[in-house]
């Protein structure tokens, strides 16, 4: 007959692994908080357009210098401005990967934040 192999500690583990995984959750909701209240700023056109977001990707300001303002290439402030509202999506992106890294010591969630 085969041996069965015991992983130990039966319940008295389970409840370990649970109030483990309880206080991960806790303090990936905590990082997560922190990073959402985190500010990152980006800019374009030598810093003619300025974007300023949080961790949770949420646009709070632009600026916009009136030099980079010319009525005859609305296309040029306007690629600026994508490409410092897309640098600080990225940066609070990367706020946000860093906290709840913090928390799990690295593991890929599979891109759960």
């Amino acid at each position: 007959m085969a041996k069965r192999k015991s992983f130990g500690g039966g319940a008295m583990n389970m409840g370990s692994m649970l109030a483990k995984a309880q206080k991960m959750q806790a303090d990936m909701a905590a990082a997560q908080a922190e990073a959402e209240q985190t500010e990152v700023e980006a800019a374009a056109g030598g810093g003619a357009v300025t974007v300023k977001a949080n961790g949770a990707k949420k646009i709070i300001g632009i600026k916009i210098s009136p030099e980079a303002v010319d009525p005859d290439d609305i296309e040029m402030l306007e690629d600026m401005i994508t490409a410092a509202v897309n640098e600080a999506i990225a940066k609070a992106d990367a706020v946000m990967q860093h906290k709840i890294s913090a928390v799990t010591g690295g593991i890929d969630l599979g891109g759960m934040f």
